[in-house]
This record gives C-alpha cells, structure tokens and sequence, in this order.
C-alpha cells in the first residue's frame, strides 16, 4: 500500500539564518541526493516536500511585518521582496532536486492559495492531488499570500502543510531541521523529548521556544502546536521533528526510522 509523507526541510537546515540570504549549498545536495536514494529503495512512498525560507524570506519579512498585513504602497513593495527572496530560496532547491532526478513540481503559496486573517482560506489542491498520483513530487515552501483581511501575508511551511494534510489525510509529516528535536531543558539542551501527544501540551509548554535566529512566523512552539492539532484528528498520523544535519539522516527519516521527537495522537503502548 502506498504511503502519504509531507517533508519539510526547515530554513535553519537549508540556510544559514543568522547570515542573510546564504543557502547551505553542500547539505541542500546531500539532502536531495538522500531523498532520491530512499525513494529508489521504497517506490511505495509518495513525497510532498516543503521547505522554509530561512535567512532568504525571513530577514526581510521582518523588516516589512509582511506576516502582520500589507496595507501601504511600502508595505505591498516589501511583499514583492519577499517574495522575491523566497522564491530565490525555492529555485536554488528545486534545482538540486531536479539534479538529483526526482520529478518536482513547484506549487507556490504566492501562486495558489487566498488566505483570510493569516491562514489559508482557499486553495484549489487537484493539481497536487494528480501530480501525486503520476508519480510526481510537489513542492510548497514559506511565501506570501494575498489575504482578504489584512491585506496580504506570510503562510509558513507548517501552515501549508496543516492545510494540506486535513485533505490529503499524510501517514507521517516530518519537520527536518537543525535541532535533535525537543528539548525539554531548552536552551540547555540536554534532555530530549522522545514522545508529545495532546495530553502533554501543558506540561511542556515553557520548553517550546522560538528562534534563536530572525523567524517570522513562529519557532518550535508553533510546530509542536500545529502537528498536536493534526494527529488529535487524524488517529493514523504520526509526526516526527528531527535533525537533518547527519549524513544519512533524511533518508532514514523517509524510509520509516524513529528518532528525534514523535508527536503522536495516544501514548505509546509500549
């Protein structure tokens, strides 16, 4: 039976955020050279692939408050910056993904969806939903989006997945990024949380922190948050936050490994 995974390789993997607009070029080439491997080894998987925008979308972002509304001719010029930086950041991945020989196809945010008071409102999937069943790889990434209500916005990664995934019904979801997982001493960093399910929101929340770099639309809190909502609906979804910074690790991840921190819907039985 095949299987349904979103892939999200973070701005902090992909990009050096604390310096603007600097890909990590080296490990955005080993990435897609694992993806392409795994998926030669496991031809049952279907991949949706996301990544953020990092130090390309974010910095100037911020600058703008893009995120919070456009309503101002200054305001709708920082929106075409960001775009423009983000979409920068999508080519430089989608041609390392291209050269690795995976068949992606780009579906941009900017491009697809209208968003109301900074959450996707409307979006038109069945071009994704048939690019999928050809076999093919669509790609989302962080970009703006015109929005009824203020204006125009920013849609993470995360909430293009948590739109997608409530129709498309994924098997897994996995954030790649620079961090093991989460921490539950953070910024000490010491002991990971190997398992979060609904019941433990609370008890966590002074450990889920944002950024330590510029990041407009939200840090850890708002993963964790985002994929507790999505495996509290959907009983067969599990969701894993991880480091993609190990050789091997990506694939390992797509071909079914546990590690990191598992959000799940019910505690483990074991």
């Amino acid at each position: 039976m095949n299987s349904l995974v979103f892939l999200k390789l973070g701005g902090s993997l992909i990009t050096e955020k604390t310096s603007a607009r600097t890909a990590r070029l080296e490990t955005i080439h080993r990435i897609a050279q694992e993806i392409a491997g795994e998926l030669r080894n496991h031809p049952e998987i279907r991949l949706l692939l996301g990544h953020g925008s990092g130090s390309f979308g974010h910095v100037s972002a911020y600058r703008y408050g893009t995120r919070q509304g456009v309503a101002t001719p200054e305001g709708w010029r920082g929106f075409a910056e960001v775009w423009h930086d983000a979409r920068e950041l999508n080519q430089i991945v989608l041609e390392s993904l291209h050269a690795a020989g995976l068949p992606v196809i780009a579906y941009p945010p900017s491009a697809c969806i209208v968003a109301n008071h900074g959450e996707v409102e409307s979006w038109d999937l069945s071009g994704i939903k048939r690019a999928l069943e050809a076999g093919l790889i669509p790609v989302v990434n962080g970009d703006v989006a015109v929005d009824r209500s203020i204006g125009g916005t920013i849609l993470s990664t995360e909430d293009v997945f948590h739109y997608l995934a409530k129709d498309l019904q994924p098997d897994r979801i996995l954030l790649a990024g620079i961090e093991q997982g989460v921490w539950a001493d953070f910024p000490a960093c010491t002991r990971l949380v190997e398992v979060i399910t609904p019941a433990d929101r609370e008890r966590l929340a002074p450990s889920l922190k944002g950024s330590a770099a510029v990041d407009v639309t939200g840090g850890m809190a708002d993963k964790v948050t985002g994929l507790l909502e999505l495996v509290g609906a959907q009983a067969h979804l599990e969701g894993m936050i991880f480091s993609g910074e190990g050789e091997g690790d990506i694939g390992r991840a797509l071909g079914g490994a546990t590690f990191g921190t598992l959000i799940r819907g019910l505690p483990s039985k074991e």
